[in-house]
């Protein structure tokens, strides 16, 4: 069966994006939980340890409070209670940790600390609280507050609304805390009052890494049953949140959650008896040593399982001592050993869970590995016939060897996955899917093996090996190629190395201005040393990464009878070009290095560099906002300016009134402001703007549609393709202006100016073959995803864009809005590219050489990147580093596949079979 080059490909990063999703089920696998008992049987607690005598301690103590109010604040930062923020904006707050009867301690979350969006506008959780306080009918209260967060995400740390909404907290807990007091003078028994956040708060406003900002929460436990003499000075402790769970269990006579990897939170019961102290601690002691036992064969050489039983050992003697009723000095001095000895087991066993806590589905991310990699190498074995003028490949289905070899590889994988799934005695996603999909996933991977197989015996039995021109063997390397080569090979290697991928955007940097000084080499040697370097056909035309037609020259070729008054139009070249085109050209090169210097100092990203300031911290200030609204009204005006020269115009119209609802929009939600405001006091959600602006993104999108079809269904005028081409991708040029905060305009400005650069006085003159100008596009596309401020943490993706014209939160427009800001750069290149290649090109294979370009130089670092986090999956760094970089890569390779379906619904190859 014979398929194009760009449908193969698709259908190719189809089944990689297969592998690598099966692959990060097994690489993030739920937790290890308990297996001793079900959910509907419960274990007695286990009794007072003794030796000599009998205990009758068997059932677990009674609760210590009699209410518990939880208040947790969504991104609550441990300095937002503790440091001047808490004295200035939660002053009864502040008072109950410095002189309360309270236990304060800065919880640390663990990495990565990523949590569900949602909106809840916070009046809805306060709205019915005077009425619960005053009710008899609860035991736990559970007050979740996200208006804290959501500022972050919007405004960040330093946001005016933080205080606010800080000082709005307080005085909710000062309410419910009175409302406690006042019924305990009733009830005579203390009730507990939970103040706590789920993570912190980056310098930026978001979470999901792992600083110092982000992973540290204030943990605070307001109860009259917690004594505190005058002037007793208590410091916030460091704890594990994970110890909340056993904490309120004992708290509320339950049983410890039999998961729970946290140890009990002393402090809260200091003030019982020595017997209750110990017993508690027992009872944590022996829940963690359970499921130690449980996920650790080795457990009992465990320090921690030792440090128990010596505990347990201890306890026992107590015990004996206490029914005896000896002497209180001895009995005292025992009991604080034992006590000792509790804390240091609980402490070793918990730290011992928390590394055991998840094991790796090696079965599951076995098989995603080998999809990707088969994948990678039929794509490898396919450039021949894929970057052949025809742009066609013979895919072998129904030949006879095929078949029997297929057949083959099918039992024996159907042999090893029954083997596999029947002795595993840990749990395996792959194992628990039905056995239809299981045999589908099995038959592709026999498939893609087969068709390895084939393309590798044709290789052989033709004699011919990968050269850079399969039609032309002897055809030289420019420089620009060997710059992408090596450039290319570069960027995967350096995904070994915990610091690359911190600093990644430092490689991408490297990569386009190396890219820029190549091509002013490029440039440079064409004007001066006259016609003896002149770019000639064979230069880039017959030689170039593909076998393809010059890929500049103009579409009447080949289409006389369509297009006569195009027909007389020769190709363009730097010896075409006019006095000051040819200086443009020339100059070229140092404007696009400008602009990227100019980005570089707009967003500072990354680990190492990234608490200094930049250009983007000055305009976001509350002091410099006149300065960021002019900026804004400029990059718009300049937006509009680059975009609208090939548009019709209904989508002109569109596109300015789009770009005057963006700015709308900002000011609305207090960004920016308008010439006649002084402030921004009077601020909303912005609902109503930037559903204006939505509006005309769809209408644009509709109508680039609408002229794709025309031009495919009704064979209109070339002109309606290219046209309908560019204004979709104007659509998503406004959409990202619309997402985009204000100070990250120019990233957007900078990108359509260095495209329109590149398009008249680079790509054009020179004749670069599409291979070239995609791998070009995807250079670039990647630097702009670091120069609008994103990283390889994933602290630094915008959730706020994902609300942008949303009331409440709805999945998916949500994720489809976040995800598109967070990758707009390679998008609105990938688009670009698109659109180059379907109006400049003269090759009818152009789409189709693009499109198979893309998929290999996407697959490279994401099928390097699986096997390398699957080598270091025990390194000290893999969740805080090279996990996240997973996602990216995982997140990257499905828009790749989106965007090379694109590319194929675009290409005029005709698909053969």
């Amino acid at each position: 069966m014979r398929l194009g080059s760009g449908t193969f490909a698709a259908c190719c990063v189809v089944i990689e994006v297969l592998g690598v999703a099966l692959f990060l089920r097994g690489f993030f696998p739920a937790p290890v939980r308990s297996s001793s008992r079900t959910e509907h049987q419960a274990e007695p607690p286990a009794p007072e340890p003794s030796t000599g005598a009998s205990s009758n301690w068997t059932k677990l103590p009674p609760p210590l409070f009699s209410k518990v109010v939880i208040m947790l604040i969504d991104a609550l930062r441990d300095d937002f209670v503790f440091g001047s923020k808490g004295v200035k904006f939660m002053p009864y707050t502040t008072y109950l940790v410095e002189k309360g009867a309270s236990h304060g301690f800065v919880a640390e979350a663990k990495p990565p600390t990523v949590t569900m969006p949602r909106i809840k506008v916070d009046d809805n959780v306060t709205r019915h609280l005077d009425k619960v306080l005053k009710r008899g009918d609860w035991d736990v209260l559970i007050l979740h507050y996200l208006g804290l967060d959501h500022i972050g995400h919007i405004s960040g740390p330093s946001s005016p609304l933080i205080g606010h909404k800080l000082s709005e907290m307080d005085n909710i807990l000062m309410k419910i805390h009175t409302s406690l007091l006042s019924e305990e003078r009733e009830n005579l028994s203390p009730n507990l009052l939970v103040l706590c956040g789920d993570h912190g708060m980056s310098e930026t406003g978001s979470h999901g890494a792992s600083s110092m900002e982000e992973v540290n929460t204030p943990l605070i436990l307001i109860s009259s049953a917690f004594e505190r003499k005058p002037g007793d000075i208590r410091h916030p402790k460091h704890v594990q949140q994970t110890d909340l769970a056993a904490t309120l269990a004992i708290g509320l006579g339950l049983p410890i959650p039999e998961n729970s990897v946290g140890s009990l939170l002393f402090p809260s019961i200091e003030g019982r008896p020595v017997r209750e102290q110990l017993r508690f601690l027992h009872l944590n002691a022996v829940q963690l040593s359970k499921l130690l036992q449980e996920n650790v064969p080795s457990y009992k050489k465990e320090p921690g399982f030792e440090q128990f039983k010596m505990a347990e050992r201890l306890h026992g003697n107590w015990i004996r001592l206490y029914l005896e009723e000896s002497t209180s000095e001895v009995l005292f001095n025992l009991g604080t050993k034992v006590r000792r000895q509790y804390l240091d087991a609980l402490r070793t066993l918990s730290l011992s869970l928390s590394r055991q806590v998840a094991q790796y589905d090696v079965y599951s991310m076995l098989v995603g590995t080998v999809m990707v990699l088969e994948v990678l190498t039929l794509l490898l074995l396919s450039i021949p016939q894929a970057l052949s003028s025809k742009a066609e490949l013979e895919v072998p289905l129904w030949s006879p060897v095929f078949s029997l070899l297929f057949y083959l590889m099918f039992l024996v994988l159907s042999a090893l996955h029954v083997i596999v799934c029947t002795s595993a005695e840990s749990s395996c996603y792959f194992c628990g899917l039905s056995w239809l999909m299981a045999g589908g996933v099995m038959v592709l991977i026999s498939a893609l093996l087969c068709a390895v197989v084939s393309a590798l015996a044709k290789m052989f039995a033709s004699g011919k090996l990968l050269s850079k021109n399969p039609a032309h063997p002897n055809s030289r390397w420019s420089e620009l190629d060997v710059v992408i080569l090596l450039g290319t090979m570069g960027h995967v290697l350096s995904l070994g190395a915990s610091s690359f991928i911190e600093e990644e955007h430092q490689t991408w940097y490297f990569l386009v201005n190396t890219l820029c000084l190549a091509l002013c080499h490029e440039i440079y040697r064409n004007c001066f040393l006259g016609d003896d370097c002149e770019p000639r056909r064979c230069s880039h035309g017959e030689r170039g990464f593909v076998n393809t037609a010059p890929a500049l020259q103009d579409r009447s070729i080949g289409h006389d009878e369509l297009e006569p008054h195009r027909a007389s139009k020769s190709p363009t070249s730097l010896n075409t070009l006019r006095g000051w085109e040819k200086w443009m050209a020339m100059a070229s090169p140092w404007v696009i290095l400008t602009c990227c210097r100019l980005l570089r100092s707009l967003n500072q990203t990354g680990v190492q560099w990234a608490h200094r300031p930049d250009l983007g911290h000055w305009l976001t200030s509350s002091d410099h906002k006149a300065e960021l609204s002019v900026l804004a009204t400029l990059s718009l005006i300049m937006i509009f300016a680059l975009v609208q020269r090939r548009c019709s115009l209904t989508s002109k119209v569109a596109m300015a009134l789009g770009l005057l609802g963006v700015y709308c929009y900002r000011a609305a939600i207090g960004n920016v402001l308008f010439p006649w405001q002084r402030d921004s006091k009077d601020i909303s959600k912005g609902l109503i703007e930037a559903r204006f602006v939505h509006v005309f993104v769809l209408g644009i999108l509709f109508t680039g549609t609408k002229d794709l079809l025309k031009s495919q269904v009704i064979a209109a005028d070339f002109t309606i393709k290219t046209v309908g081409l560019w204004e979709i991708y104007s659509g998503l040029v406004l959409l990202a202006a619309l997402l985009f905060r204000p100070h990250n305009l120019p990233v957007l400005v900078f990108s359509l100016l260095i495209q329109t650069i590149m398009t008249k006085f680079i790509w054009k003159p020179l004749r670069h073959d599409a291979a070239e100008i995609t791998v070009m596009h995807y250079w670039f596309g990647q630097a702009f995803f670091y120069f609008q401020g994103n990283s390889n943490n994933i602290a630094t993706v915008d959730i706020s864009a994902g609300f942008v014209g949303l009331d409440t939160y709805v999945e998916v427009p949500a994720v489809f809005l976040t995800a598109f800001a967070t990758f707009a750069g390679p998008v609105l290149w990938a688009s670009h590219l698109v659109s180059f290649l379907s109006s400049e090109t003269s090759s009818g294979s152009a789409l189709s050489h693009a499109c198979f370009c893309y998929a290999l130089i996407c697959s490279f670092p994401v099928s390097a990147y699986i096997i390398l986090v699957t080598s270091l999956r025990y390194h000290l760094f893999i969740w805080s580093v090279f996990s996240p970089k997973l996602l990216y890569e995982g997140m990257h390779i499905l828009i790749t596949a989106a965007i090379c379906v694109f590319f194929t619904a675009m290409d005029q190859t005709n698909t053969k079979s």
